[in-house]
């Protein structure tokens, strides 16, 4: 489906033309005439898939219409993380190139001038502010924020937040919110705390679902069975004829990413890191050296495998299996974008391998499995075990310990059991 079918206004049609916005994605074809008609909406899409446009644009749409009260607060979208909230605030800017509605983005920093700048935007009354929890409170604390008139509150990766913790904060800013309002709440996954969550904030919702989408087709999806210690040679290997270019590495713990970080700066290799330990300042100086092309390749955690939009990474690389099949799709999906072509490399340990394979299982797909480099040695064989395999096994111990007598409550001399010796 084009915009052009859709309901929007002239001023909205203007600013995505200029963008070269022609097509619709499902999840804005499914939500934006839901918004339009004025329904609480809970959509379950994932990053990539074009929702951060599901809902500013009929949002836009409305603004635009100058129904709403003039310098007062008309919609509130929050987001986890700042890296967010300044991408929403970028497609903000463009969307509404043609529009006469005004934005202020509220996150966290050190940077006093933009507190004050933040203060400005919400005391005179910007129709849309785009805010992460925490900065929020602190500017509603101190008496001066007015969100009595708010027609739309929008949360975007709910999910996130609730992962981060920002359950109460939610809670607490919805008590500054008309009951009167529209509520949406946009989630890459649908788990019960979510499913609460909108039992208490939204009203009658309607739900749209774009089913756990496998990984684009125009993704190269490969693998290295391989021992833990082969992982950098393989790397050392992959860019030894050809020089790394947009390059993406996700490893498992902020710990990982130092150690990785480090390694391939002694190859020489032009690498910078992304994690929780780095300052906020220091955080967006490597993203923007990286989305500069001044940084080759970028060592993260999971912080930004959803929510961060660079459009051209040529190259995914798992340094470690991804806890599960959507960290996989989130990871993964940061590359093939926006037309581009892409690959994904998964490193798989032996200790990974069963986490693996139930990815694969998810994917309905093998993962075609490339031979580690012979000056490496030899690697292990992919002999995933299953949960059965297992099960039958804890069984079998479970019978052995039973029937001889041994059990891990077994007491020592002094009458403790291992258990309370611990």
């Amino acid at each position: 489906m084009k915009f052009s079918e859709l309901k929007l206004n002239t001023q909205v049609l203007e600013a995505l033309d200029a963008m070269r916005f022609d097509e619709c994605t499902p999840i804005q074809e499914q939500s934006i005439p839901v918004i339009l008609e004025g329904k609480d909406l809970i959509a379950v899409a994932q990053t990539g898939t074009g929702k951060t446009a599901a809902y500013l644009l009929p949002v836009l749409n409305k603004l635009s219409e100058g129904e709403h009260p003039e310098e007062a607060i008309n919609c509130i979208v929050m987001a986890p993380t700042r890296e967010l909230a300044q991408q929403i605030d970028q497609q903000m800017e463009g969307f509404s190139y043609f529009v006469p509605v005004s934005s202020v983005a509220v996150y966290g920093g050190n940077d006093g001038i933009l507190f004050e700048q933040q203060k400005r935007g919400l005391t005179l009354g910007a129709d849309v502010v785009i805010a992460t929890p925490g900065r929020l409170i602190a500017h509603l604390s101190l008496g001066y924020v007015d969100l009595s008139r708010v027609s739309y509150f929008i949360l975007d990766e709910a999910d996130r937040m609730l992962d981060m913790g920002f359950y109460d904060d939610i809670m607490q800013i919805a008590k500054f919110l008309p009951k009167e309002r529209q509520t949406i709440m946009f989630s890459a996954t649908m788990p019960s705390k979510i499913q609460q969550l909108a039992k208490t904030i939204l009203n009658n919702p309607v739900e749209v679902k774009l089913a756990v989408s496998r990984p684009a087709d125009k993704i190269i999806q490969t693998a290295y069975v391989c021992y833990e210690n082969q992982k950098l040679g393989i790397i050392r290997s992959l860019f030894a004829e050809q020089a790394p270019e947009r390059v993406l590495i996700f490893a498992s713990s902020k710990i990982k990413v130092k150690e990785v970080t480090k390694a391939l700066k002694i190859m020489k290799l032009n690498v910078g890191e992304m994690h929780s330990d780095l300052e906020q300042v220091q955080r967006e100086e490597v993203m923007y050296e990286f989305k500069a092309g001044r940084i080759n390749i970028l060592v993260a955690t999971d912080i930004v495998s959803r929510g961060i939009d660079i459009d051209d990474i040529r190259l995914v690389i798992n340094f470690d299996v991804p806890h599960d099949s959507e960290d996989y799709v989130h990871r993964i999906g940061r590359t093939a974008r926006a037309n581009h072509d892409g690959v994904a490399i998964t490193f798989v340990s032996e200790k990974e391998q069963t986490k693996f394979k139930h990815i694969e299982k998810f994917l309905e797909k093998d993962i075609y499995k490339i031979a580690v480099p012979k000056e490496l040695g030899e690697a292990p064989e992919y002999k995933p075990r299953s949960n059965e395999n297992r099960g039958r096994q804890n069984f079998r111990q479970n019978s052995v310990k039973k029937h001889t007598g041994k059990n891990h409550q077994q007491k020592n001399a002094s009458g403790k059991s291992k258990q309370e010796r611990r």
